[in-house]
């Protein structure tokens, strides 16, 4: 009976061993991600610049073509200022004669200062004179009333000193205002950037805000994906991350979490049960380091598809370490090839 017993067991041993390498070779996923990581498909991306002059006016140069290179402070546009330069020449000239004005009545104002000295100095004369009864109580009135006319005329043309040298200034400001018109008539890159689109040619007409150029700037170079609820709250910021393009499956780019969704994105309305918890996706944001991208600059696109790995966090905080391939050799490290633009 035992031994009956003894063959059953080593039978239903032998046929459940039978049917987990059945179910392993037939039914279960041949690329889940080992224990501790996480992956989520995605794209190379990087944000847009829309270059649009301020003032509405017409295009004079396009400097750049659709493809080319740029880095910061590079020219990329020019708007006519033939009458923006017009408009700055009449400025300049009202400057001028406004610093005339001033020079006039600084001169009005030294004349009121000399008269009052004088009617001050005949007025302590005949004070004096007054005392001992040389001249008449009349004429020491006359003294003192020229004394006091010679002080309203030099608070007078001192008032107008004032109001020539703010007269100054509001022409100055005007030529200002338009000399930075004139400036922001040229358009510059404020970053590594590659030119997408040419959106307007030389010669035409754009309002104020009309796109001129689209840039894809390389300062910051991401790859966005989603990740389950069950990964996503494992996810830090900060963390390391790694990765894998498409176009080379053997090379991994390092990489650093930046942004874990707070938020689920596809949240059903009744989330009652474990099932559509589950199907609960988090947006996940990872950035390639920006001294990375710099030093292959020239060979960096963006719209390369790819797998992007994250590290998932145990219970004490420990995160698991980064198995072989998916360690970045930096020395033979190389930037994304061209794919299809954003």
């Amino acid at each position: 009976m035992s031994r009956r017993i003894s063959i059953t067991i080593v039978l239903i041993a032998l046929a459940g061993l039978l049917g987990f390498g059945a179910w392993s070779v037939l039914f279960k996923p041949s690329d889940l991600p080992p224990d501790g990581f996480s992956r989520g498909n995605g794209r190379i991306e990087a944000d847009l610049i829309d270059i649009s002059p301020r003032l509405a006016g017409r295009i004079a140069e396009v400097r750049v073509r659709e493809g080319d290179l740029v880095a910061k402070g590079d020219t990329l546009a020019v708007m006519d200022t033939a009458e923006l330069r017009a408009q700055f020449a009449r400025a300049a000239a009202a400057v001028a004669s406004a610093e005339a004005a001033v020079g006039v009545a600084q001169a009005r104002v030294a004349e009121a200062q000399a008269r009052l000295a004088l009617a001050k100095g005949e007025q302590a004369r005949a004070e004096t004179l007054s005392t001992r009864d040389v001249i008449s109580r009349s004429n020491l009135e006359i003294r003192q009333t020229e004394t006091q006319l010679a002080e309203a005329g030099l608070a007078a043309t001192q008032a107008t000193l004032r109001a020539q040298e703010r007269s100054v200034e509001a022409e100055a400001a005007t030529r200002d205002e338009i000399a930075a018109r004139i400036a922001d008539a040229t358009l510059y890159a404020d970053g590594p950037a590659r030119v997408l689109y040419r959106l307007a040619q030389v010669g035409e007409i754009v309002g104020s805000g009309g796109k001129i150029l689209t840039l894809v700037s390389l300062e910051n170079v991401y790859m966005e994906f989603f990740l389950p609820a069950s990964d996503a709250p494992r996810v830090r910021i900060g963390d390391e991350a790694r990765i894998v393009a498409d176009i080379m499956p053997d090379l991994s780019i390092p990489a650093s979490v930046v942004f874990v969704s707070p938020q689920a994105q596809f949240t059903p309305k009744q989330v009652e049960t474990l099932s559509e918890r589950e199907n609960l996706m988090f947006r996940i944001r990872v950035r390639i380091p920006s001294e990375l991208v710099m030093a292959r600059i020239e060979q960096v696109k963006t719209g390369v598809r790819g797998v992007a790995w994250v590290r998932l966090a145990g219970a004490d905080g420990s995160l698991p370490k980064w198995p072989e391939a998916l360690t970045p050799p930096l020395a033979d490290l190389t930037s994304v090839s061209e794919a299809d633009q954003p």
